[in-house]
């Protein structure tokens, strides 16, 4: 489910410069949507995966939390806020140094869902972020304990337990999903 912020429609300048307060917002079809608040488990992956890819990122790239991505969806500015991001410094230089909105598509996006959200709320998101140039989309699924990698439009697989999650865009990166719920204690 959508909900929008108001009934005007918004440029992404406009957008951009928002004052957000306690809520994260994205820009979808020139609204502002605010994004669901995140729950217990959720806040605890995300906080495990930052770390864990944190730490391997360390001279090759960024890791961030809630930032917003400056792409384009359906013909029209996209401002999602995945719940993580990886992007190399050879897609962005380490030299950037900006308090803004990220201005190229990651390597990696990484969203969790949230009780009230759906698989197919993400594959539709995962079509978009493949589209606007994102190589990986991760989906996690806190109440089934699997972690869904889109390596392409048509192409995902469902991640359960101790198979191990190893991507030619994540080099030397290794985690089963059993692994990433034992370090947040979830399990």
């Amino acid at each position: 489910m959508v909900k929008t912020t108001t009934n005007k429609q918004l440029s992404l300048t406009e957008f951009l410069s928002l004052s957000t307060e306690d809520v994260n917002y994205e820009f979808v079809d020139g609204y502002a949507v605010p994004k669901v608040s995140p729950k217990y488990f959720h806040s605890a992956l995300q906080k495990t995966l930052l770390i864990l890819l944190s730490i391997w990122s360390k001279g090759k790239g960024r890791t961030v939390a809630e930032w917003a991505i400056i792409l384009r969806r359906k013909g029209k500015d996209w401002c999602p806020v995945p719940d993580l991001c990886y992007i190399s410094y050879q897609r962005l230089p380490k030299s950037w140094l900006f308090n803004e909105a990220c201005p190229v598509p990651p390597e990696l996006v990484i969203e969790i869902i949230s009780p009230d959200q759906t698989m197919k709320e993400f594959e539709d998101k995962a079509r978009d972020y493949f589209a606007a140039g994102v190589s990986r989309v991760w989906v996690i699924e806190p109440e089934g304990m699997s972690i869904r990698v889109f390596f392409s439009t048509k192409e995902s697989q469902v991640y359960t337990g101790d198979m191990l999650i190893v991507d030619s865009f994540l080099p030397g990166f290794e985690l089963t999903v059993r692994q990433l719920f034992i370090e947040a204690e979830l399990i």
